[in-house]
């Protein structure tokens, strides 16, 4: 069995929080089905499936011209009613004919071959792969995510400029059960992600998207921390400067850092060893460390400043006042 997947990380355009109802009503993205929420540990909010109908020819490493038929399924998420994700998934079953779209239709988020399938030359051509008239996954996920940034309930005046990334995965069954699960990651650029997994047979679509779905979620948010502090360290400027560039991190992020929270706690073994490498947290917590350094040492600078310029004749806060003279 072949799982292939594509999740889409940004910053709500949004200058604040959303609150519990506002995140259900951005995520409304289908007519009748109800906005799945959560408020721990922090508020998690998940849209209903929107399902894409695709025929296609599937990507291949080595230029065959398979065809797949069935419906991607994809969902968007607002977690902290800070950060939106859009999720697509698609799980690839070998397939020997063209059957009626009612068939496909009845089976969401299953992608059926005309054909043979060869798993590895598919998994290869997917994740490195450019082809334009192939499944894409991109286009399908890319749309669901700007249908909820355009919402109208949205003002767009974030607090801060991130990037959108992408995390491009597959997962395949492993042969041998009892190998131990593993995941591949590779930065691509730096934008995009790969992940390649293997997985026991007990391990369900759903909840490798959900393993998946975190790890993009704390990837986009070190790229996000990691660019500004960049920034800040290229970028001459004030202490003021400095800290009205790196305070909204602390004030509109810091609070989400919460990997592997959510998680299957049969995929957890797969995020403890991506905490060992490539540290995922030790980055994270460095660069919080530093930042909150670089805002106390320009706040204090700035102490320093004001209390430079503050009049001789000033004490405790207090002036004192010159009496005129006594007439006598």
């Amino acid at each position: 069995m072949l799982t292939l997947g594509e999740v889409h990380t940004n910053l709500l355009q949004h200058s604040t929080a959303l609150a519990h109802e506002q995140s259900s009503e951005v995520l409304r993205l289908v007519e009748g089905e109800a906005v799945l929420t959560s408020r721990r540990p922090s508020l998690y909010a998940v849209s209903p499936d929107v399902r894409t109908g695709v025929d296609c020819w599937l990507p291949s490493a080595r230029r065959r011209q398979l065809r797949g038929v069935g419906a991607v399924v994809t969902r968007a998420i607002v977690t902290g009613g800070r950060i939106v994700q859009a999720s697509s998934v698609v799980r690839v079953t070998g397939g020997d004919r063209r059957r009626p779209w009612s068939h496909y239709l009845a089976n969401p988020g299953v992608l059926e071959t005309v054909g043979k399938l060869d798993t590895a030359d598919l998994t290869a051509g997917f994740l490195r792969g450019d082809d334009a008239d192939v499944l894409n996954l991109e286009a399908i996920t890319g749309r669901v995510l700007d249908g909820v940034q355009t919402s109208d309930l949205l003002d767009r005046r974030p607090p801060l400029r991130a990037a959108r990334t992408r995390l491009r995965w597959a997962a395949q069954v492993s042969p041998q059960p009892e190998r131990e699960v593993s995941a591949v990651v590779t930065v691509d650029s730096p934008t995009l992600r790969t992940v390649e997994l293997v997985l026991d047979p007990q391990d369900v679509p759903d909840a490798v998207a959900g393993l998946c779905e975190d790890l993009a979620l704390h990837d986009w948010l070190l790229t996000t921390l990691s660019s500004l502090v960049e920034a800040a360290v290229a970028r001459s400027g004030s202490g003021q400067e400095h800290i009205e560039r790196l305070r909204p991190v602390l004030e509109h992020l810091l609070h989400l850092w919460l990997p592997g929270a959510r998680v299957n706690p049969r995929l957890r073994p797969i995020w403890d060893r991506l905490e060992q490498v490539p540290g995922f947290s030790r980055q994270w917590n460095s660069s919080v460390t530093w930042i909150r350094d670089q805002i106390a040492v320009a706040n204090l600078t700035l102490l320093r400043d004001l209390a430079g310029r503050t009049p001789a004749g000033q004490q405790c806060g207090r002036s004192r006042t010159a009496h005129p003279p006594m007439n006598t």
